[in-house]
């Protein structure tokens, strides 16, 4: 529990504020931690409860609503501004796993590798190089290909929630075990979702704007 106990002076009364959102003496607004779990009051997990994280969500949306703080000094004006922008990027980063799981991995230092051809298994590679071409068929007009298209786009879906299952299994494993090693594994899972998530993306802007075209000339 030592991410919690750094010890800090509270702005207004001196007293021991401990990184608390508000002074348990004079109750002021502290200048809000830009660490997205100690905000929300959380151990860095990279599994988390999502109805509790909503429900601090709204509680904190709440205290530090900058209307609340319209009578107050200017100091806890400024910090309710600040704390409430924190308050908006961090629940957008925590209630989802992959960002969520990107953030941790930035906190610990755990650059992207961003695949590479020689990262990639010889398979995903194949089924790229084909995809390319039945894309490059498809700009040209060969409607034939599309079927193709959408089994690959199927197949891409697939092989993202094997990967999320997988990101699953390993945030437990990291939660658990805080390794190193774990967070090395989940490094190259996430950069091989990102490189499949853009292919996925990549066949839904080629298909919607096909049909579109389709549809405009009708």
């Amino acid at each position: 529990m030592s991410h919690f106990r750094q010890t800090v002076e509270c702005w207004q009364c001196g007293h021991p504020a401990e990184h608390s959102l508000f002074c348990r003496y004079c109750d002021s607004l502290q200048r809000p931690t830009a660490d997205y779990f100690r905000f929300f009051g959380l151990e860095p997990r990279l599994k988390i409860d999502a109805a509790n994280l909503e429900k601090r969500f709204y509680e904190l949306s709440r205290l530090l609503h900058p209307d609340r703080y319209l009578r107050k000094s200017p100091t806890e004006q400024q910090y309710s501004l600040e704390a409430t922008a924190i308050l908006n990027d961090a629940y957008r980063v925590l209630r989802n796993p992959v960002a969520r799981a990107e953030y941790v991995l930035r906190q610990a230092g755990v650059e992207s590798l961003e695949p590479r051809a020689r990262t990639l298994d010889p398979a995903l590679l194949a089924e790229v190089f084909e995809l390319n071409e039945a894309l490059e068929e498809f700009r040209g007009g060969d409607r034939s290909v599309r079927p193709a298209l959408e089994q690959a786009r199927e197949r891409f879906l697939a092989q993202r929630g094997e990967i999320d299952a997988g990101l699953e299994s390993l945030f437990e494993r990291y939660d658990e075990s805080r390794a190193p090693n774990v967070l090395a594994e989940i490094r190259k899972l996430l950069d091989r979702r990102k490189y499949v998530q853009n292919l996925i993306e990549q066949l839904d802007r080629e298909l919607a704007t096909e049909s579109t075209d389709a549809a405009t000339s009708d």
